[in-house]
């Protein structure tokens, strides 16, 4: 099984969900500065075609057809981030968003999820959400848990969610928001003592990551909420 902490870090040295934090603007420099000549001109044809053309132009848009282009045009490395460039210049709604997860690899999935924050306002992409969070693809789970779920997943789920992450080794440092939403949270709490009961009573180890979160859940002073993302115009998206 891979793990979210064998993701290629971006080239600033983050990793994960980091990508679902940053601004495209600020994506888009640092790929400009990174990428090869030819990976760059690829890159800024495939934006111009998404913003032009952005709704479906036959069977499938040409910004799709790119999203499938990303790793081989720019490199693995770089595909992420690339085709979160690209669902934001596509200024890809829900509907979109949702055929091109619904039909995509699990690299374009884990894309959509990345590029949520920036292009959906409100809670009508969750399903998106929900179903990653049903699989064992741990970097699928780790796009699963961005900014977008810190939103807009309900507590119960959200709940889950955490343990998932602990159950598949996912790190708990791409939870988006992961300190306010377990502040005080006495069922998370509760949640998270018996799975440490069940690995003790099973001999095996408790998850390091598990005894932090449980501490977040405590009474301590509210944590103040994620300032969130801000887009191509500064305003937080």
């Amino acid at each position: 099984m891979t793990h979210a902490h064998a993701h290629p870090a971006y080239p600033d040295g983050t990793q994960g969900t980091t990508l679902a934090r940053v601004a495209p603007s600020d994506l888009h420099r640092r790929l400009a500065a990174d990428l090869s000549e030819a990976a760059r001109a690829w890159l800024d044809q495939a934006l111009d075609e998404a913003a032009t053309h952005p709704g479906t132009h036959g069977p499938v848009s040409v910004w799709e057809l790119r999203l499938a282009e990303a790793g081989r045009r720019c490199g693995p490395e770089h595909a992420d981030a690339v085709r979160v460039l690209i669902l934001h210049a596509a200024r890809a709604d829900a509907d979109a968003l949702t055929r091109v997860y619904v039909q995509g690899t699990a690299a374009e999935r884990r894309a959509v999820l990345y590029a949520l924050p920036h292009l959906v306002s409100g809670p009508e992409a969750l399903p998106l959400v929900e179903d990653a969070l049903r699989t064992n693809d741990t970097r699928l789970l780790a796009a699963a848990v961005g900014p977008y779920t810190a939103r807009h997943l309900p507590a119960h789920a959200w709940r889950h969610a955490v343990l998932k992450c602990l159950f598949t080794g996912v790190p708990v440092d791409e939870v988006a928001d992961l300190e306010r939403r377990a502040h005080g949270d006495t069922e998370l709490a509760r949640m998270l003592g018996d799975y440490a009961a069940e690995r003790t009573a099973a001999g095996r180890a408790v998850p390091d990551d598990l005894h932090r979160v449980l501490t977040l859940t405590g009474p301590t002073p509210t944590p103040p909420a994620d300032p969130g993302i801000r887009g191509f115009d500064g305003k937080e998206s």
